[in-house]
């Protein structure tokens, strides 16, 4: 059944608040009150099967038809009524022949075989097969030696799904292969959620755009072009709302734009409490503003609020914990938002071709490649190098207590591709 086009409540101004007398917030309580709390904004619409590759399904989606529809061959051989038992064989050959699409009209009379090319209906009187390299034809017959089981090289009806069957739960972000399952038990439409749209808005007077000409004290805009393409990355809907200068009327009127562009707003710079922090100013002046002061490095502070209804992400103007706090918050946040459930990304355990001694308290993220078997990190830990942005493929995570890393130590890598990337 179609669902209708309509989407769940707005989310409450004070859906980001912290529990009273919080003040540094480790990386997990915060991942768990963004999960208890956020619920999917993200409408529906349905769409041809063939315009469906990454979107995520609105509801679970049932089999139409059985795959294979027909019990089937399952190589080019000779089709007969089995078992064959041990020793030579020898069986006369009905005339004709079944092939994909060219299914056999009539029966294959007792003790006859017929001639059958891979992915042919099994025409009646026909359940097993032998390979053509394996017989011999000569004057109407053909000879080859058994045993053969009953079924050997067939596909039975139903046996990868059977009609009626889930194939894919709600939730899920289409791949092609599930484009081709889909295919395959009947499905020609489906009802998916409208991609989420995410605006991205570059907060700072420092800022120039790439191509034009800095100043003193100036720098161009990396954030921006790093997030929009994360975020099609992902497969939300990017929405670039440009950079806005340290002016909080013109930021004002910049976030009122995205609010009606989009479900969701990523700032980036003004999120802390200084003069022209003015993200967080204004969120604080809507009256849904939370600053959570989470236990990681790098990019401590996190602005979260709500703006006209729309969610805000106040991320770290530093371009290194901007992405840290864009994967490990944002990503999974943005996930639940989309339809799409929360999603942990994949981290695998390698031996670690580095040393590190690490104090107790904050969660680290190293930016890391792996090579040869074992995961390195980039010479400098500094926040303002974001060429190890570019030379990494992943991020270390080191837990919140006190380490010290030696080269063999396991460690856990998350690969960028485990944030759907």
């Amino acid at each position: 059944m179609t669902k209708p086009d309509i989407a769940p409540p707005p989310l409450r101004n004070d859906c980001f608040a912290l529990p009273a007398g919080v003040n540094w917030t480790p990386v997990d309580e915060a991942l768990a009150l963004l999960r208890d709390r956020l619920t999917v904004v993200a409408g529906v619409e349905t769409v041809p099967l063939m315009r469906a590759a990454g979107r995520i399904l609105a509801g679970d989606v049932m089999s139409k038809r059985a795959n294979p529809p027909q019990p089937n061959t399952a190589v080019d051989g000779y089709g007969f009524a089995g078992p064959a038992t041990e020793g030579p064989q020898v069986l006369p050959l009905q005339d004709g022949r079944a092939a994909a699409g060219i299914p056999y009209e009539g029966a294959l009379a007792a003790g006859h075989a017929l001639r059958v090319l891979t992915g042919a209906a099994l025409p009646e009187g026909v359940d097993t097969v032998i390979l053509e390299e394996d017989v011999t034809v000569q004057d109407g017959h053909i000879a080859f030696h058994g045993p053969l089981k009953r079924g050997a090289n067939t596909r039975k009806a139903g046996e990868d799904v059977s009609q009626g069957d889930l194939v894919l739960p709600e939730g899920r972000r289409l791949t092609p292969a599930d484009l081709a399952l889909l295919s395959a038990t009947g499905m020609a439409e489906l009802t998916v959620r409208k991609p989420l749209r995410v605006a991205v808005l570059s907060t700072g007077d420092e800022l120039v755009e790439p191509g034009d000409s800095a100043g003193p004290g100036q720098i161009y805009d990396a954030n921006r072009p790093m997030l929009l393409s994360l975020l099609e990355g992902m497969g939300f809907g990017a929405v670039d709302m440009g950079r806005v200068p340290d002016d909080r009327e013109a930021l004002r009127a910049r976030l009122n734009q995205a609010a009606e562009q989009a479900e969701v707003i990523l700032t980036s710079g003004g999120a802390s409490a200084g003069d022209e922090d003015h993200v967080s100013a204004l969120l604080r002046q809507a009256g849904a503003m939370q600053e959570w002061r989470i236990a990681l490095k790098p990019g401590r502070p996190l602005a979260l609020g709500m703006w006209d209804g729309t969610p805000v992400f106040g991320l770290p103007g530093n371009p290194v914990a901007a992405l840290v706090c864009t994967l490990i918050f944002a990503r999974p946040a943005l996930g639940l938002l989309a339809g799409e459930g929360w999603l942990e990304p994949q981290g695998f355990d390698v031996p670690a071709a580095f040393e590190k001694r690490k104090k107790p308290g904050r969660r680290e993220y190293l930016r890391a490649r792996a090579r040869d078997g074992r995961v390195e990190v980039f010479a400098s830990e500094g926040s303002g190098r974001i060429s190890g942005l570019s030379w990494a493929e992943g991020l270390v995570e080191i837990e919140d207590g006190a380490r010290h890393i030696q080269p063999g130590d396991p460690v856990r890598f998350i690969p960028y591709g485990s944030f759907g990337l």
